[in-house]
């Protein structure tokens, strides 16, 4: 009975978390097939509008280091409700922002919400559930996560085709509000808290050094990479970051202890996610912008082609997680990536004629190979680790995670800019009798082959780092004390 009891309590617990989780990337992915609406309704560039999914990315980036101090001074139950009361505030101000600033802060408050979220679900399952059960567990988070994704494209196409981009966070706050109501009642806390101070210091070198090197990587598509705003960007951004590190590593208290990386497994995983992540937020950005400016093709359309394989991809999470617990991290991450190279092959050479099932199929075989790595790829990276590390790592995993997302996006709506101003000066000098509009589809369409081209080479690269990975039971390495190496 008392089993049960227990065995109740997580389902409850982990129902509130996933529920805010999901509401949590749903907004993150909720614009992405917006952005080009949103860029005529504000008059600004795909460089100027994709800080609304970069920016959104790179808050969460900045606040999650900070997360494994704020999980050691406050409770469970006071950081989600917190984090949730943030992403109303921000879901408020997005629905009535009347300029495209507005809607930026917006974002970033939404951003300051989700941050805290996900790690801490992860913290969570790290204390409640043993080694052997981790992966089953992170894969029901997964198929929230992923069905939010999955949902979001064509929700956010119906609503902007036949209502207006406004109900997208307009629909979201009572569900917000319901969720907050539920951690009010359910939610319990499953940790102790203790009195720490947060090294200010730290905060701001995180801040700096993350924020000028997304700010260079996101400015290189307009100015080029050879601009002094870019590369003063850019060496300010490493240096802060050079300059957070060398505190971590030296501090006693520090906000993220970079210790974990003495882990073999915990690196090579970490590094893998950074391929990983860049790849599957880029794509999620890339393709509706493809689909919109190179084809013309509606909101909805959008979002519905990308709907059958974002659904498979969350039906496969929980059985990819189960699987992980049997056979380990290595055989999943591989048959992973021997989907999602092909997949990213068959769109580096788009056309203004690529059919619609054929985009279709190809989104498919992406999210079934993304569907074997998502969820493992963190459960491997935490179950390397010790109990005594479990929060830093959860930190660290999702800052490397966050941040891959924002400067992945960043380079690639990078690439696929520079490359579209090459390509329309090329099909002006060819062709001068071009409409404006024939030439912004054949320059779209050829910078998103080139844009692919260059998430191929990560794909590869991901599969590389995959081959040099232990393969090791990792509950094993748990039981004999989960030493560095």
């Amino acid at each position: 009975m008392e089993d049960q009891k227990e065995e109740l309590n997580k389902g409850v617990l982990l129902f509130v978390l996933i529920s805010g989780c999901f509401l949590s990337v749903l907004n993150q992915t909720l614009l992405n097939v917006a952005l080009s609406n949103l860029m005529e309704v504000f008059k600004v560039t795909a460089a100027t509008v994709q800080w609304l999914s970069t920016g959104f990315l790179l808050v969460n980036g900045m606040l999650v280091p900070i997360t494994a101090f704020l999980m050691k001074r406050f409770t469970t139950r006071q950081l989600f409700i917190s984090s949730m009361s943030f992403l109303l505030l921000g879901t408020i101000i997005c629905a009535t922002a009347p300029t495209f600033m507005i809607l930026l802060i917006g974002r970033m408050i939404q951003a300051i919400g989700a941050g805290i979220i996900l790690p801490l679900m992860m913290n969570v399952i790290m204390l409640i559930f043993p080694a052997e059960k981790r992966g089953g567990a992170m894969g029901l988070i997964g198929f929230a996560m992923i069905f939010a994704p999955a949902i979001a494209p064509t929700l956010a196409g119906f609503t902007i085709d036949y209502v207006s981009w406004r109900w997208l966070f307009i629909g979201l706050t009572p569900l917000i509000v319901l969720v907050i109501g539920l951690s009010f009642k359910f939610l319990v806390n499953v940790s102790e808290t203790e009195k720490s101070k947060l090294d200010i210091v730290s905060v701001v070198f995180s801040t700096i050094g993350f924020g000028f090197i997304l700010y260079g990587f996101s400015n290189a598509g307009n100015n080029g990479w050879a601009s002094a705003v870019v590369v003063f960007s850019l060496i300010i951004g490493l240096l802060f970051t050079i300059f957070f590190c060398v505190r971590q590593i030296k501090s006693k208290e520090p906000v993220l202890n970079l210790s974990v990386f003495k882990y073999k497994t915990f690196t090579l995983t970490s590094l893998l996610n950074v391929l990983i992540t860049m790849i599957m937020y880029a794509d999620l950005i890339l393709l509706p912008i493809y689909l919109q400016t190179g084809r013309g093709f509606t909101a909805l359309e959008a979002g519905l082609l990308l709907l059958p394989g974002a659904i498979i991809n969350a039906v496969l999470s929980p059985f990819t997680g189960r699987l992980y617990d049997r056979v380990g991290a290595k055989p999943l991450f591989i048959v992973g990536l021997l989907f999602i190279i092909p997949s990213m092959w068959a769109v580096t050479d788009l056309t203004v004629t690529t059919s619609f099932v054929y985009l279709m199929i190809r989104t498919i075989i992406l999210r079934i190979g993304l569907s074997f790595i998502t969820m493992p790829i963190n459960t491997s990276a935490l179950n390397a680790l010790p109990k005594q590390l479990a929060a830093h790592g959860s930190a660290a995993v999702n800052t490397v995670r966050l941040l891959a997302g924002a400067i992945g996006t960043a380079v690639v709506v990078t690439i696929y800019t520079s490359q579209v101003m090459s390509y329309t000066s090329t099909i002006i000098n060819e062709n001068p009798s071009a409409s404006s509009g024939q030439i912004e589809k054949l320059s779209s369409v050829s910078g998103s082959g080139d844009a692919y081209f260059f998430m191929m080479i990560l794909a590869i690269v991901a599969l590389l780092v995959t081959l040099f990975m232990p393969r090791t039971e990792l509950k094993k390495e748990e039981n004999n004390g989960n030493e560095p190496g």
